[in-house]
């Protein structure tokens, strides 16, 4: 389905009934990239909703670097849990989704029943990580330039991508970057929440995450520390449960599915998504927020 959010349409996907469960994926994925966990979450009796992000799949790819601002990710996800009627749901990110929900957990607490950050830890923690996630990161002050990025990764179909990458879909993230536009408004995410000065300027704290948190780090990962995940236990209010993958990469729903769907299950089963908030409605915090740096 097409949800519309102002001047943009999202592609969602709403199947099943029971718990509402949101699936936000990351870069340079779509939707797809939850196939393995779909099955299963809807066969334990939760409903699954995957939308892909603006800029990505076959959702609208706005042009201006603005577009994809913090706020506006957080925006999209409210809109679309508003447009399904859904009051509160778990959430599931990985990579810039894992960063979207731990804002939208901080920033709109009355929405979200519980999360899970899968590679992406709270962006304070990501932040504190220090040098060693700095040298990790260093792709993301080349995704900075405009025009360059584009032609390092385009270059020879893809090969510095498919090499610095070691994404387990290559082939399909490939066909997909090369649709029209599509590449620019995947990197404009980078561009418009983790521009060079975030590096530098002091960042405004989110608040503590109330909900019950599970961050998944898998130690193959070539983009996150395994410090910026645990960290985030110092930002959250609520349950706080860590799992070290061994031996998997940083796509852990295509590298390890059975491993992940077992601990999302556990995880989620363990939750009440009727459960009352503790803290102020979204609306409230939302409405003039400024978020911190994450990553992914």
């Amino acid at each position: 389905m097409l949800i519309e959010r102002g001047d943009i349409t999202l592609d969602v996907r709403d199947s099943g009934t029971g718990p509402p469960v949101v699936l936000l994926h990351g870069w340079p994925d779509t939707k797809d990239v939850w196939r393995h966990q779909i099955p299963a979450l809807l066969a334990a009796g939760y409903r699954v909703i995957t939308p892909d992000l603006r800029g990505f799949g076959a959702s609208s790819r706005p042009t201006a670097v603005d577009a994809y601002t913090a706020p506006t990710m957080v925006g999209d996800l409210l809109g679309v849990l508003d447009s399904l009627a859904i009051d509160r749901a778990h959430l599931v990110g990985h990579d810039w989704g894992a960063a979207i929900a731990w804002m939208t957990a901080a920033l709109a607490p009355d929405r979200v029943a519980s999360l899970t950050a899968l590679s992406v830890g709270h962006p304070a923690a990501f932040r504190a990580a220090g040098l060693r996630q700095r040298e990790k990161s260093w792709y993301m002050l080349l995704f900075q330039f405009p025009g360059i990025a584009e032609q390092w990764l385009r270059a020879d179909d893809f090969r510095n991508l498919r090499e610095f990458s070691s994404h387990p879909d290559i082939d399909r993230v490939v066909e997909r970057l090369a649709e029209p536009d599509a590449l620019t408004a995947s990197l404009n995410v980078y561009r418009a929440i983790l521009p060079p000065t975030s590096l530098i300027e002091p960042q405004v704290a989110l608040p503590r995450v109330q909900a019950p948190v599970m961050g998944v780090w898998s130690s193959g990962d070539r983009a996150l520390t395994e410090e910026a995940m645990t960290g985030s236990a110092a930002h959250i209010a609520g349950p706080w449960r860590y799992e070290h993958l061994d031996s998997v990469g940083h796509w852990m729903q295509l590298d390890a599915p059975q491993v992940l769907n077992a601990l999302l299950l556990d995880f989620l089963n363990h939750r009440d998504a009727t459960s009352a908030p503790t803290t102020q409605s979204s609306r409230d915090v939302l409405a003039g927020s400024t978020t911190t740096q994450p990553g992914g």
